[in-house]
């Protein structure tokens, strides 16, 4: 909290301008959840930066005041990464979305932060380049909300994860100072102090400047939808598939829930009487791909499939992935409200996994709706509820809590691409000793000592998460609903 904020807004004006402020509570709740709204917390300031020399000087500010501060991108983050939990100031980083250098020859671009990960595609994309990151949420998230959380998507079996695709980054530290890490080589000298940056969710510095690799248009790519009748089979087929040393670009999986969602709001042409749905995608040189077609039908086979669809078209192709990209926001047409969890398991657990949930949706008596990477063992399972029924949210949250433990137990993670955030830094005692999430506080406190840059996330805290509002009368964080 902010005690002099009158003062301090006239000081964060001289850097950014008025038009760079927003103090007014009413403006200020468009800013006080992400796209996990079940937390809740109101900035006293929300900053809008247009340059690294103002993130630098805001920070500068913040850190004489000893005012908390948070980062926040596009606000699509799942995990309450980007929550002000202490109050204080929030700076935004979607004006700085500027492409500040392509390099076809060398196959790199520069970014500002704030650039929405499918614009860089758009603006490759005439030359035959592409970004390969594509989160599901890629038309709105940004590039540095991405680093920061080291973001998956449906490329993961193939080109892997956020920090496959970095080579340097440009941040502030805590002090001000702006500092470069790696650049447009693979392999720059010294500690990969890079690798130690991408996924620290926003707690070692804020970025402003992000280097990434292009990729090629692939000469040829083919979709496969493939049904079946319940998620075993489906499961399955993704072992098998991985097991005839097939690497495919993505395997995205949805159960009925799912699917009846998109088809209510997309029309992606999945059919609504199926178990599951497994849409299959491999790319790379023509004839290996035209190779690969049959191999996959065969194994899809013999795992009882139902039906293997083959896009026609580009335009088939995309109106596969908008139903599954969409499957999120579609929730809506089957729930007024929804917990998504993330977490990670080996492939080969899935068939378990996915009947130990089944048990929970029936012990709690509330369905849930699969969504997930099936190719890397990233779950989506998100669980619905009705928060104008008693205690329905504390069950979705109990249940919620039971999944990420039967995860862990089978060899798996509590996130997969989401973070830690303020949502899962209880349960970091379950994956790690209290000496090793020691070691990794003292990593923090090399870069943030103070601990006012992003406070509260990813370790466990015996903090109370209410804090008292500038009238010192409302709570600014509060568990509340997540409404659509």
């Amino acid at each position: 909290m902010i005690q002099d904020k009158a003062r301090i807004i006239r000081e964060i004006e001289q850097i950014v301008g008025p038009k760079g402020v927003v103090h007014e509570e009413d403006e200020l709740r468009v800013y006080e959840t992400d796209g996990l709204t079940i937390f809740k917390a109101m900035p006293d300031v929300v900053v809008l930066a247009s340059t690294a020399e103002h993130v630098a000087e805001l920070v500068k500010l913040c850190q004489r005041e000893k005012i908390p501060y948070v980062p926040r991108g596009a606000g699509t983050g799942l995990s309450g990464g980007a929550l002000p939990l202490d109050g204080g100031v929030m700076i935004g980083m979607n004006r700085m979305n500027r492409i500040l250098e392509v390099d076809y020859d060398n196959k790199r671009a520069v970014v500002e932060p704030g650039m929405v990960n499918v614009w860089l595609t758009n603006a490759v994309g005439p030359r035959g380049y592409y970004y390969a990151p594509d989160p599901a949420s890629q038309i709105a998230c940004s590039i540095g909300g991405n680093v920061s959380e080291n973001s998956g998507g449906v490329r993961t079996p193939k080109y892997g994860v956020t920090t496959n695709h970095i080579t340097g980054v440009e941040v502030i530290l805590p002090n001000g100072e702006l500092v470069s890490l790696g650049g447009k080589t693979l392999d720059a000298p010294g500690y990969d102090l890079l690798g130690v940056f991408v996924g620290s969710e926003g707690t070692f510095a804020i970025i402003t400047k992000v280097i990434v690799r292009l990729m090629r248009k692939p000469e040829a790519v083919k979709t496969l939808m493939t049904v079946f009748e319940n998620l075993e089979d489906a499961s399955n087929t993704v072992s098998g598939v991985v097991a005839a040393g097939i690497v495919p670009v993505s395997m995205e999986m949805m159960d009925n829930n799912s699917i009846v969602a998109v088809e209510k709001g997309v029309g992606a042409g999945y059919p609504t009487d199926a178990g599951a749905v497994l849409v299959i995608e491999v790319d790379g040189p023509r004839a290996e791909v035209e190779a690969l077609v049959d191999p996959i039908r065969d194994i899809c086979k013999k795992n009882n499939v139902r039906e293997v669809r083959l896009a026609k078209d580009d335009a088939e192709r995309a109106l596969l992935w908008k139903g599954r990209k969409a499957a999120f926001a579609a929730m809506g047409q089957i729930s007024p409200d929804y917990y998504v969890q993330d977490a990670v398991i080996p492939r080969t657990k899935l068939p378990q996994i996915l009947q130990q949930i089944s048990k929970f949706s029936e012990e709690y008596g509330l369905r849930v709706a699969n969504v997930f990477h099936a190719g890397d063992g990233n779950l989506h399972p998100l669980i619905l509820y009705d928060s104008r029924n008693e205690g329905e949210l504390e069950k979705a949250d109990e249940m919620g809590s039971k999944i990420m433990k039967a995860c862990i137990s089978m060899g798996g993670s509590i996130t997969g691409e989401h973070g830690v955030g303020r949502e899962k830094r209880e349960y970091m005692p379950l994956m790690y000793t209290d000496d090793d999430m020691e070691a990794m506080k003292k990593v923090k406190r090399v870069f943030n000592p103070d601990g006012i840059l992003n406070p509260g996330k990813i370790f466990p805290t015996t903090t109370p998460d209410v804090k008292v509002g500038l009238a010192g009368q409302r709570p600014i964080v509060e568990k509340v609903v997540g409404q659509m």
